[in-house]
């Protein structure tokens, strides 16, 4: 759907949903290596790096997007501003996430509502900006 939206508007509308930014997440398969495209929601953003929450809609198995990221956490996002942004995915400390997580229910509802449906860890995680030092270094 938001890729439609965002296609036919010619990148204008779909970049925001119920007051989140939504972001094109591309990771690497962790199986076939290959390009794997997913508009995710961000509820919180600090600095340049970007929330997302791996909620499956509170299904007991994570999404495939988050088992790609914790295997290869290098993934390009591109958002209404920017685009091909190279990150990296981390996993939210229990510390971040006990400060995060009332955030991010209070932003939207539903992921509450989520957690309530599954007996699983529902991750946070953070797609920090990879600096061009870093690139540097590890070329």
């Amino acid at each position: 759907m938001h890729r439609g939206l965002i296609a036919l508007s010619a990148g204008q509308a779909g970049w925001n949903v119920g007051g989140m930014t939504v972001l094109e997440v591309t990771t690497t398969g962790r199986k076939s290596g290959k390009d794997r495209v997913v508009f995710l929601t961000s509820p919180i953003q600090e600095g340049d790096s970007m929330l997302v929450v791996g909620s499956r809609g509170g299904d007991d198995r994570h999404p495939d997007w988050f088992l790609n990221m914790r295997r290869k956490p290098e993934v390009k996002v591109s958002a209404k501003d920017n685009s091909d942004q190279n990150m990296v995915a981390r996993i939210a400390t229990d510390e971040e996430r006990d400060r995060l997580w009332p955030l991010v229910v209070e932003k939207y509802s539903g992921y509450g509502e989520y957690r309530q449906k599954t007996e699983r860890e529902i991750p946070l995680i953070w797609l920090d900006p990879i600096s061009q030092t870093t690139q540097d270094e590890s070329s």
